[in-house]
């Protein structure tokens, strides 16, 4: 007598998580991951600087906030002073 063949599926393959960027395309020199974001969450404070133009962006952040959120906050501030 042979055994039965198991109908247990393998077990779903997990997906690789990737980091999210730290630098990022400057919106005023166009220039390729030339802003860089620094979080001083003691200060509950970012700053974007491009080391191109050296333009520059300081926001306040919270505990839950990360790099792509303060670039995403000077893109929409850049947006609404055009």
């Amino acid at each position: 007598m042979g055994r039965r063949k198991s109908k247990r599926k393998p077990p779903p393959k997990k997906k690789n998580i990737e980091p999210l960027d730290q630098q990022f395309n400057c919106p005023f020199c166009n220039h390729e991951k030339s802003c860089e974001v620094k979080m001083d969450k003691s200060r509950n404070t970012a700053k974007v600087t491009c080391r191109v133009c050296l333009e520059d962006f300081q926001t306040s952040i919270n505990f839950l906030s990360e790099p792509i959120d303060v670039y995403n906050d000077w893109v929409d501030a850049c947006e609404t002073a055009n």
